[in-house]
């Protein structure tokens, strides 16, 4: 077995994984990325770019090259309730550089992040290499072990950061337990053609029994179908046009093209959950993103909730670990720092999920507007809360100007 050796292991290559790694490497830190695939190019990924992300990218110097990357800018969140629109959220209003939520395939952000990191001396990625389990020696984590594209590799770290998603191996390696807060409802995923006559923003849309999220993504709609909690297998066991005909009644100007949709294979599934580890590191290892707190869809809050770990953890941590006095302690600071926004979001979400989302996919007949949609129609300066909790959360993160 091959065996190398850096300050800081990170395990996942998404939003956080890749985000720390690249600030930890640019203050000085020998660190290694693992990645188990190939690329980055997955379907139905997060890829909703927050105001207060798109400032770190700026903090960060990159701002210019990186809006040269496709993108869809969304100004305003908004609703359908029936026929009648209500705005959620004003961006335009927040105290950052970029006022709107740029969507943009996870792929093509991961892509950029990797290759500005690699022009970094103390960067490496790892790619097509999976992470198997965590090296442990007298209690405390000091590498993982890993198969790569020339077989089987041990990695030792003075720090091993676990950033490999929801399903975390690596949390699930060093035993840390999670407390699940369960989800009311799933999602399914597909795309639709987008004609030049068809809405030009993101919106979602609400009727009785059925919730809907567009997402204008130029040629094509990305859409969620939200549907209660376990019922995608029977679903899938009826015919795809019953599926076809949801989604026309719900959204009407779709009805000349879903029958794009040709079978269930263009139809994907994703399962929601929300939880989160009741102590986020042990000695040697730290999970942030969703190995440490996995988030539900609403608000498209996940990713920049991820890089806002990655940023609070290199701030933390880099100095330290680049200096060789990183102590058990200075590892859960990490937690005390970010464990405070992942909980308020996640009871934001949860409130959401149970009395917004289970109400309506409950519903079998049409309703009046709830009281918070009325009022952020009757006085429209209300949408820059829901602006300011979407575009920029709880505790926004800087990145420290500070380099190694």
């Amino acid at each position: 077995m091959a065996t190398i050796s850096a300050k800081c292991c990170v395990v996942g290559g998404g939003p956080a994984g890749l985000m720390a790694g690249f600030l930890l490497a640019r203050a000085g830190v020998e660190t290694i990325v693992l990645e188990k695939h190939a690329d980055f190019l997955r379907d139905f990924r997060g890829d909703t770019i927050h105001p207060s992300t798109l400032q770190l990218v700026f903090e960060l110097g990159l701002l210019q090259e990186f809006l040269k990357l496709p993108h869809r800018k969304a100004f305003q969140l908004s609703a359908f309730l029936g026929d009648r629109k209500f705005v959620i959220a004003d961006f335009r209003g927040l105290p950052t550089l970029c006022k709107f939520v740029a969507f943009m395939p996870q792929w093509d952000f991961l892509d950029f992040i990797a290759g500005e990191a690699k022009k970094l001396q103390n960067f490496r990625l790892l790619m097509q290499t999976a992470a198997e389990g965590l090296v442990e020696e007298d209690g405390r984590i000091v590498g993982v072990r890993a198969t790569g594209p020339e077989g089987p590799l041990e990695i030792r770290a003075d720090l091993t950061i676990a950033a490999d998603g929801r399903t975390s191996r690596m949390r699930e390696s060093a035993g840390l337990e999670v407390e699940d807060f369960g989800a009311p409802m799933d999602v399914l995923w597909f795309k639709l053609r987008r004609e030049a006559d068809d809405p030009e923003e993101t919106f979602g849309r609400v009727a009785p029994g059925r919730m809907v999220a567009m997402i204008e993504r130029g040629a094509y709609w990305q859409i969620g179908y939200v549907i209660p909690k376990g019922r995608a297998q029977a679903l899938r066991g009826r015919r795809i046009d019953e599926f076809r005909h949801a989604i026309a009644d719900c959204v009407p100007f779709l009805a000349d093209r879903v029958e794009d949709l040709r079978d269930w294979e263009d139809v994907n599934l994703l399962t929601v959950q929300v939880d989160r580890l009741k102590n986020w590191s042990r000695p040697g290892l730290l999970c942030i993103g969703d190995a440490a707190h996995a988030m539900s869809p609403v608000g498209g809050v996940g990713v920049n909730l991820a890089i806002q770990d990655a940023v609070a953890t290199a701030n933390l941590l880099a100095e330290k670990l680049r200096d060789g006095t990183l102590t058990d302690a200075d590892v859960g600071a990490v937690q005390k720092r970010r464990e405070f926004p992942a909980r308020m979001t996640q009871r934001l979400q949860l409130f959401i999920q149970n009395r917004v989302i289970s109400n309506v996919l409950a519903a079998d007949k049409p309703f009046d507007p709830p009281l918070a949609l009325r009022l952020l129609d009757v006085f429209p300066v209300l949408r820059q809360i829901p602006a300011r909790l979407v575009g920029l959360g709880v505790r926004p993160e800087h990145v420290n100007s500070s380099r190694g």
